[in-house]
C-alpha cells in the first residue's frame, strides 16, 4: 500500500510557503539531497502542493520556495481530485529517449512568461517517495516535460536558461518586468 500525502486541489488565500521569482539568487543554487525521509519531509511535501495549488501549478521544486533542497511535488491531473500528486525526493533521470520536441513552459517563478524548449519525450527517473522507499517511473509527454522541468530547479536551472530564441525571450521578460541579465543560458 502506498501513502499519500493528501492535499485539497484548490486555492487557499494565504499559501503556506512563498514563491520566489527569477533574479532571486536562492533560485541558483544547486539543492542538497535529502538524507532522511520523515515527517518534517513530508509536512513540507504537503505545504509545496497547497502552495502549488494555490498558485495554478502543475510542478513545484522545493527551491521556487526558498528551499534548498531536493524534493519535487508534481500534479499533472489538476481537474481529477482522486488522482494522487507525484511526490519526488533525490531524484534523477536513469534514461532519457533520443526523440526530442519543442513544447511551450511556464514557470510559477516566471509568472506569465510562456516560451518552447527543447527536451527528451520520454524519460526515466528514479526517486524516494514521501515514505523514503526506492521509486522508478517511466513518464512521457506532459509528465515526462514537467519532471525535467522541475529537476532542473534543482540544479539552478530555470526553463528561460534553455530557450534558443533570445530575442523573443528578452521581450517577454521584459514585457512582464524581468531582467533578460537574469538569464543563465545553458547549451
Amino acid at each position: 500500500m502506498t501513502a499519500q500525502i493528501l492535499v485539497e486541489k484548490k486555492k487557499l488565500k494565504q499559501p503556506p510557503l512563498k514563491l520566489h521569482y527569477l533574479g532571486d539568487r536562492v533560485l541558483r543554487q544547486p539543492a542538497k539531497r535529502i538524507t532522511k525521509v520523515d515527517d518534517e519531509v513530508r509536512l513540507f511535501a504537503r505545504q509545496m502542493l497547497q502552495t502549488m495549488y494555490s498558485e495554478d501549478g502543475i510542478g513545484l521544486a522545493a527551491p521556487q520556495v526558498g528551499v534548498n533542497k531536493q524534493l519535487i511535488v508534481i500534479d499533472t491531473e489538476l481537474d481529477n481530485p482522486e488522482a494522487p500528486p507525484l511526490i519526488l525526493i533525490n531524484p534523477s533521470i536513469v534514461k532519457s529517449g533520443e526523440t526530442l520536441c519543442a513544447l511551450q513552459e511556464g514557470c510559477l517563478s516566471v509568472p506569465g512568461v510562456y516560451m518552447d524548449v527543447v527536451r527528451p519525450e520520454v524519460i526515466e527517473v528514479s526517486f524516494k517517495d514521501e515514505m523514503g522507499r526506492p521509486q522508478r517511473r517511466k513518464a512521457d509527454g506532459l509528465l515526462a516535460r514537467v519532471i525535467q522541468h522541475e529537476m532542473d530547479h534543482l540544479n539552478g536551472v530555470m526553463f528561460v536558461d534553455r530557450v534558443d530564441n533570445s530575442l523573443v525571450l528578452n521581450q517577454e521578460l521584459s514585457k512582464h518586468g524581468f531582467s533578460a541579465q537574469a538569464v543563465k543560458a545553458v547549451s
